[in-house]
């Protein structure tokens, strides 16, 4: 069966005046359909690259990047959920919303009805006509997921999307992203630093090296849904996911930059 998105073989260099910097060695996974992959490294291994060639907005110096089995020649009609919540700070919650369906020319009742429902979907109903700054750094990024969701991607791309948030509010978007990546079915491809976030999340754990980055391990969640956000320990087999990760992960973390 063809994956939503699959690496094969992938390796990239970036160029400076100093010469070729490899970034990653040699990467293959599939994001299967509706499941949800995580991707942990050191920072600076190339986790982003990954999400941006995924995006069609990076091309690999070799290896192939296949979209429902096709590879990948250009910028991808997917959901896409960067690190910071680029609302548009002149336009309304409502309408950053449905930018994508003004795009695609939605008649407006359908709009307004797409937009409200999705709204409510992320628990922001009456906030619609609230402008980002008048909103906090979790409900922005509420937003951000919204508008992604509302024309109901097949493909989902999320860049550490929760990093900047506070403690309780990650933790809250934590249990309402299980709900909502549930209920629509996605594929998704989730970069992230924070190992216990990747186990609560995901289906599968992928651990890569440091830089240039390859696959170091993969580490499938059998964890039971939906997952307690609160008390991560309480999930049962937590702590063993936990534990063979972090193998994985501990050598790389500890060596000299």
């Amino acid at each position: 069966m063809t994956a939503p998105l699959e690496f094969a073989a992938i390796h990239h260099e970036f160029w400076t005046a100093a010469g070729a910097t490899t970034v990653i060695a040699d990467i293959s996974f599939a994001v299967p359909e509706s499941r949800f992959i995580a991707v942990i490294g050191p920072s600076g291994c190339g986790k982003s690259t990954l999400l941006q060639m995924a995006a069609g907005l990076l091309k690999p110096t070799a290896g192939a990047i296949r979209r429902d089995g096709r590879i990948i020649g250009g910028v991808q009609d997917i959901g896409l959920v960067p690190q910071q919540s680029l609302l548009f700070p002149w336009k309304t919650l409502a309408q950053n919303v449905g930018l994508k369906l003004d795009f695609q020319n939605v008649p407006k009742p359908e709009r307004d009805r797409r937009v409200e429902k999705a709204l409510h979907d992320v628990g922001l109903e009456g906030f619609g006509g609230h402008y980002p700054r008048q909103l906090s750094g979790g409900m922005q990024k509420r937003g951000a997921i919204a508008r992604t969701l509302i024309y109901d991607p097949s493909l989902i791309l999320m860049d550490e999307p929760f990093g900047a948030l506070d403690a309780q509010t990650k933790m809250v978007m934590q249990r309402d992203l299980q709900a909502l990546v549930t209920r629509s079915g996605a594929s998704v491809l989730f970069i992230t630093h924070d190992i216990t976030e990747a186990i609560l999340l995901a289906d599968e754990v992928i651990v890569l090296s440091r830089r240039p980055a390859c696959v170091l391990a993969r580490r499938p969640i059998d964890l039971p849904r939906p997952r307690d956000t609160f008390e991560p320990f309480r999930n049962p087999g937590f702590e063993a996911a936990y534990a063979a990760i972090w193998r994985s992960f501990r050598s790389e973390v500890e060596q000299p930059a």
